[in-house]
C-alpha cells in the first residue's frame, strides 16, 4: 500500500498559482486515504469558492498523485467545509508570505 506521507509529499509538487505556495503549505488537503488496489481518495479544498485555479490544481492533483508508484486511480472531492482560512497555512508559509 501506497503510504500517505509519500501523496502528500507528491502533492508539494502541486503549487497555487494565485498565492505561489504548494496546496499542502497552504493547509487546502484536508484528508487523503489509500485502499487497497492503490485506490487513493483526496479531499481538498480552494482558498475561496468558485476560485479560478479550481480546475487547473485538480488536474495537477490528478496528474501528480497518477505518476507515484502504486497509484492506481485517484478519487478527488472538493469540499467547503471546513472552509479554509489563512490560520491552515503551515508555519514555514505563513512566514514566505509574511502573516
Amino acid at each position: 500500500m501506497v503510504p500517505e506521507s509519500l501523496l502528500r509529499e507528491a502533492l508539494r509538487a502541486v503549487i497555487d498559482p494565485e498565492i505561489g505556495l504548494d496546496i499542502v503549505t497552504l493547509g487546502l488537503v484536508y484528508e487523503i486515504t489509500v485502499a487497497e488496489g492503490g485506490h487513493v481518495s483526496i479531499r481538498l479544498t480552494m482558498t475561496t469558492r468558485g476560485c479560478p485555479m479550481e480546475g487547473l490544481i485538480t488536474r495537477q492533483v490528478h496528474q501528480t498523485l497518477s505518476t507515484v508508484p502504486g497509484v492506481q486511480e485517484v478519487h478527488l472531492e472538493v469540499v467547503w467545509e471546513p472552509a479554509w482560512s489563512p490560520e491552515r497555512i503551515e508555519p514555514q508559509g505563513r512566514k514566505l508570505l509574511r502573516i
